[in-house]
């Protein structure tokens, strides 16, 4: 399966792509984005967010950084033309935001950042939500998870890849108690066996890479922990 992916990032380096990534900051985000660099698929990588981010490695040196206004995100649509695939790690915690300042960033910017790149003649789009996430739930969280996920469907485009991992297995450079806890009980579990309800971070960071890769026959698709588990290991670092 190695051997498959490394052709497979052959022939798609070829096409001279380029992508942009919402969220970049964050946990999974510089997962991703370190990922992304190491295989070099992509002939430009555009990073979006509301600050500069600082690199020391020179592997960063050619990235491109656009700074928007998420508040006013239409004015900084040129900040979204011209990519093929687009990454969205974005998100915050009602805890750290107020709940109308989760739903705000989570549903609001997401959406938002989506049209402006559809609109923009990007033709592939890779959503991070979360484990149960479901637009009927009587729990925020996975509510407005779940709306953004069908909301960014109807936008149609050519693929929608969205994930839905389980406990992200990170130490945040963030506090968040509740989640700390969980990562500890389920990183001592997963030691003994595998598990459903939490994922290595660079587990998925390699899986949203790796299927950037293919080319499944439905336009949208869902991908649960499990299944990031399986393509996230099949990148064979």
């Amino acid at each position: 399966m190695a051997d498959d992916m490394k052709t497979l990032e052959e022939n798609f380096r070829q096409q001279n792509k380029s992508c942009f990534i919402l969220g970049a900051s964050g946990e999974t985000g510089r997962v991703l984005l370190q990922e992304l660099l190491e295989r070099n698929i992509f002939s430009k990588i555009t990073l979006i967010g509301r600050r500069q981010l600082t690199f020391e490695d020179k592997a960063y040196e050619n990235l491109v950084q656009e700074v928007v206004d998420f508040e006013k995100l239409d004015d900084y649509a040129a900040a979204f033309q011209g990519h093929n695939v687009g990454y969205c790690c974005l998100g915050t915690t009602r805890a750290k935001a107020g709940a109308d300042g989760f739903i705000r960033v989570d549903h609001d910017y997401v959406l938002k950042s989506a049209e402006l790149a559809k609109a923009g003649g990007c033709t592939q789009f890779h959503l991070e939500s979360s484990r149960g996430a479901d637009k009927n739930s009587g729990f925020l969280y996975l509510k407005v998870k779940g709306q953004v996920e069908a909301d960014i469907e109807a936008l149609g485009f050519d693929r929608y890849a969205i994930y839905r991992p389980g406990v992200l297995l990170v130490e945040r450079q963030e506090s968040r108690p509740t989640e700390w806890l969980a990562r500890k009980f389920f990183s001592a579990f997963s030691a003994v066996c595998s598990t459903s309800m939490s994922i290595p971070i660079q587990v998925v960071g390699k899986a949203m890479v790796s299927n950037t890769l293919l080319q499944p026959e439905q336009k949208t698709e869902i991908l649960e922990n499990k299944d990031i588990t399986s393509l996230g290991k099949s990148a064979g670092k």
